[in-house]
């Protein structure tokens, strides 16, 4: 390709993520799914002008997420498809966020941050983004709706590459919907867990896919993982840490490693950005952490730091399939005295609390 053709396409590509994203929001390859449909089918189920939604799906179509038969009845592709809203991993959530404006508002104020190394968001809107999903729900149901799909992709390859052998309680620390936790009980049925976040992402019960004896095992609790998490042999922080800035993972840290026995694990769930064949995605991860939540993505030796700094060590890091790895930090060995000591301390003062 002509280097001139090459970067005009990626110059514009906020287009394509546009016209994407609001098939996403309208829902179109959820009218779909039952079978081919004509354009005046869809402008009336959508609630859209005949021709404008043509000129939409003409864009659609050409970038091969739909397909338009010689009636004029127009089809899901396999691109089409996952943005169905029922597939496993769908990204019909992750399209939608665009929809919210001050995202979309976030990122054409990333100038701003490459310039200062302020969060777009926070230095456009005035509060950060954690601030606004908690008075925005809609925003925040498509946010937790994006994190679950997400999750899905990854939590049973998760779930399948560490060993809980030894292990009895996890807690899913930031663990939205307990999408991930589901995996690993399911996968290890000797373990019990609870999913822990904040409020407004709290579930109020496992998924309706959860077995018998996963509900059986499984739990919920709310509150700030910079206060106090409950108590386990496991905390699961999966792309927790990539959120927030060193000091703050810190902090969070040492909150799970106060509620963390001595022998116990934090399982750090990250992409890494020296992973071979992951670079571009990482990259632009990155990127998405300094314009949104204000955090980064990390190398291991930055993960090793970090651990360090709050006690812990990187005890080993476990491959999987997907494009994140398993950072297994322990208590460090020269700290293990005084961290036994906090955990009894702490522990005493829950029970006599309750």
């Amino acid at each position: 390709m002509d280097p001139r053709e090459e970067l005009r396409s990626m110059v514009t590509g906020l287009r394509v993520s546009a016209a994407i994203s609001v098939a996403a929001e309208l829902g179109i390859s959820d009218l779909l799914r039952a079978g081919p449909l004509p354009l005046a089918a869809l402008a009336q189920r959508t609630g859209t002008e005949k021709d404008t939604l043509n000129r939409l799906m003409r864009v659609l179509t050409a970038l091969g997420v739909y397909t338009e038969g010689p009636a004029g009845h127009f089809a899901n592709s396999p691109l089409g498809e996952v943005l169905c809203s029922d597939v496993t991993g769908s990204l019909r959530p992750l399209a939608r966020t665009f929809q919210d404006p001050a995202t979309w508002g976030a990122w054409g104020h990333l100038l701003h941050s490459v310039r200062t190394g302020d969060t777009a968001f926070e230095a456009l809107h005035g509060e950060d983004v954690w601030t606004y999903r908690a008075g925005h729900p809609q925003a925040n149901e498509v946010f937790n709706a994006n994190m679950t799909a997400l999750t899905s992709r990854m939590a049973q390859a998760v779930a399948s590459a560490y060993d809980f052998t030894g292990l009895n309680t996890v807690v899913d620390v930031g663990g939205g919907h307990g999408i991930l936790l589901e995996a690993v009980l399911a996968r290890h049925p000797h373990l019990t867990g609870t999913v822990f976040d904040l409020p407004q992402a709290t579930p109020q019960g496992p998924s309706e896919e959860a077995s018998d004896s996963v509900a059986a095992r499984w739990s919920a609790a709310s509150g700030s993982f910079f206060e106090a998490v409950p108590t386990a042999d496991a905390h699961l922080l999966k792309k927790v840490l990539h959120d927030w800035s060193d000091e703050r993972c810190i902090q969070i840290l040492h909150t799970c490693r106060r509620a963390l026995p001595p022998d116990g694990v934090i399982l750090v769930i990250e992409t890494l950005l020296e992973r071979p064949g992951h670079a571009l995605d990482a990259a632009l991860s990155d990127l998405n952490m300094l314009v949104l939540p204000g955090g980064r993505e990390r190398t291991s030796d930055e993960f090793a730091s970090l651990f360090t700094a709050a006690g812990l060590r990187l005890a080993r890091i476990v491959e999987t399939p997907t494009e994140v790895v398993i950072l297994e930090a322990r208590v460090d060995a020269s700290q293990r005295a005084a961290a036994a000591t906090v955990f009894l301390t702490e522990h005493e003062d829950r029970v006599n609390r309750r």
